[in-house]
C-alpha cells in the first residue's frame, strides 16, 4: 500500500443523471442553510459568466505550484466530473489555463474548483471554473501528489465522488448519500421563501417570519 503523498487511488462512481438533473434545479444558499449553514468554500472567485456547475467529484491534492498529477487526473476524467484541485491555496503559480481547460472538457468535464490560481482567464467565460486567483506565471510540473483522495477546498473537506453544486452564490459539496435528504430540504427551504415573499407582498408590516426569531428572544414586544 502506497504511503500519504503520491497515492493514485480508483474513481468513485459518478452521480446519477437524475441527480445531476434535479441539482440544477435547486441554488447553493438552499443548500448551505441545511447543512448548518457553515459548509462551503470561501475565498474562492467564481470566474464563469453564467451557467452552474452540478457534477461528482475528482479530487487532486498537489504541492504548491506544480500541476504534474493535475496532468495525471486528466487521463482518469470521465463525462460528468468535476476537477476539484487542492494547491493549499498558493497563488504564487497557475494550477491549470487554457490548454488543461481545453483537454478536460473533450474527456466531459464539466467543471473546475481550484484552490489556487488559475491563468488564461478570459476562457473560463463559458464554463464554471471557481478559484482562488488569477496569475500569469505558469506551473512546475515534477509532483508530489495524491487523486482520489480527500482535499480542503476554501476550508470544505470534499471527498471524491462528492456532489459539487456551485452558482453565482458560491460553491458547496455534500455525499452522494445524502443526496436525496438535500433535495427534500431545499425544496421545503424553496417552499417556505415563496411563502414569505408571498407574505411581504400584502403589505402588513406585521410579518410572522421576522416575529417568529424575535418571539424566540423575547424581543418581540417592541418591534415594529
Amino acid at each position: 500500500m502506497s504511503l500519504p503523498g503520491t497515492r493514485i487511488l480508483p474513481s468513485p462512481p459518478l452521480a446519477s443523471s437524475a441527480v445531476v438533473q434535479a441539482l440544477h434545479n435547486v441554488v447553493t444558499p438552499h443548500i448551505s442553510d441545511n447543512l448548518g449553514r457553515h459548509i462551503g468554500a470561501r475565498g474562492l472567485t467564481r470566474y464563469n459568466r453564467s451557467g452552474k456547475l452540478v457534477g461528482t467529484a475528482l479530487t487532486v491534492k498537489t504541492r504548491p505550484g506544480d500541476n504534474l498529477y493535475i496532468y495525471k487526473a486528466l487521463t482518469l476524467l470521465q463525462p460528468g466530473h468535476v476537477l476539484v484541485v487542492d494547491g493549499q491555496a498558493d497563488t504564487t503559480n497557475a494550477m491549470i489555463g487554457e490548454l488543461i481547460k481545453l483537454y478536460a472538457l473533450q474527456r466531459g468535464c464539466v467543471g473546475f474548483v481550484i484552490d489556487g490560481a488559475i491563468r488564461d482567464v478570459a476562457s473560463f467565460e463559458d464554463v464554471p471554473c471557481y478559484a482562488r486567483d488569477v496569475v500569469h506565471c505558469g506551473p512546475y510540473k515534477t509532483g508530489p501528489g495524491e487523486i482520489n483522495v480527500p482535499v480542503s477546498i476554501g476550508g470544505m473537506i470534499i471527498e471524491p465522488g462528492d456532489l459539487i453544486v456551485g452558482d453565482e452564490d458560491g460553491l458547496v459539496a455534500f455525499p452522494q448519500a445524502l443526496a436525496d435528504d438535500v433535495l427534500r430540504a431545499a425544496a421545503r427551504h424553496a417552499e417556505f421563501e415563496e411563502a414569505v415573499k408571498a407574505e411581504i407582498a400584502t403589505g402588513n408590516p406585521s410579518q410572522s417570519w421576522i416575529e417568529a426569531p424575535l418571539k424566540k428572544f423575547g424581543l418581540l414586544e417592541n418591534a415594529l
